[in-house]
């Protein structure tokens, strides 16, 4: 079976990837590679910091490998969190501040419409590959569900009466902006010979 380095040690987009791989890939995470260094994004675009993750594992390690960089994107905010969606309210990771600054910046804005985008740089046996996702919503008032991680909780798809954080991981993974591109990941994988 193919292995493919996945330049993350977040758990729930592990899961997530996981999911659309169905067992066709060996998924690996950093962990499994003895890869502890802090890869320092520092790109002011989703595809810089993708590649900066992917090129940073194939020169390391030499291994098939691929990064991704996701955010949020609010038309009202001029794009914004963006790039910088994970740290949005200055400490990383700390979703319900993040969750509150947008909501607190929204406050009185009747423009909510948003998207999720996801850009992923897979090199692939030396060469280097993009794919990309997204998905139109808008932002809710308030937090609504439990599941999911990040702006899940007010976030809802176009189309859909709920937000990310009330769908099961399956429904998600139907129709996120990491779903969307880790299909046209698997399709290329699908497509290329097998060594």
């Amino acid at each position: 079976m193919q292995q493919l380095v996945f330049a993350t040690n977040n758990r729930h987009k592990l899961e997530e990837v996981a999911a659309k791989l169905d067992g066709k890939i060996q998924l690996l995470t950093l962990n499994d590679i003895g890869c502890t260094d802090d890869i320092e994004e520092t790109g002011t675009t989703f595809k810089e910091n993708a590649a900066i993750k992917s090129r940073y594992i194939y020169q390391k390690y030499k291994l098939n490998c691929f990064g991704d960089d996701s955010g949020l994107e609010i038309d009202a905010l001029n794009g914004e969190p963006g790039v910088y969606s994970a740290r949005y309210a200055g400490e990383h990771g700390n979703h319900a501040a993040n969750i509150n600054k947008v909501l607190l910046n929204l406050s009185g804005e009747t423009n909510r419409k948003a998207r999720f985008h996801t850009v992923i740089s897979l090199i692939w046996n030396g060469e280097e590959h993009f794919f990309d996702g997204t998905v139109e919503g808008s932002i809710r008032t308030s937090p609504s569900g439990t599941d999911g991680f990040g702006y899940d909780p007010i976030f809802e798809p176009d189309g859909y009466s709920v937000t990310f954080a009330e769908m099961s991981m399956a429904e998600k993974n139907r129709i996120s902006h990491r779903a969307k591109a880790m299909e046209k990941l698997i399709n290329f994988l699908s497509s290329i010979d097998k060594p």
